[in-house]
């Protein structure tokens, strides 16, 4: 059972990860975010990446989306370690 919820967890975690990628890519094409998908991908992405607005663009191009999909993998792994921890007692 549990690690039935570590599956969907790590799941979950990857289907956002491939959600920003996604977001970040629309912004090559012209119009996307204006799609029903765009809209989609802009309510459930940008208020993670919001966080990272911080981060200043380098040569007009902003790493922000990096360091966020850096923290995500961070916060994945240490909340596994910490779950898989827990549960070997």
């Amino acid at each position: 059972m549990i690690s039935f919820l570590f599956t969907i967890l790590n799941w979950g975690f990857e289907l956002y990860t491939f959600a920003i990628i996604v977001y970040v890519l629309l912004s090559w094409f012209p119009g996307a975010y204006a799609t029903s998908f765009g809209q989609f991908l802009a309510r459930i992405c940008e208020p993670y990446l919001r966080l990272f607005d911080f981060i200043p663009p380098i040569f007009g191009l902003s790493f922000a989306p990096v360091v966020a999909i850096i923290v995500l993998s961070l916060v994945q792994y240490g909340l596994f370690g910490v779950l898989s921890t827990v549960t070997s007692f």
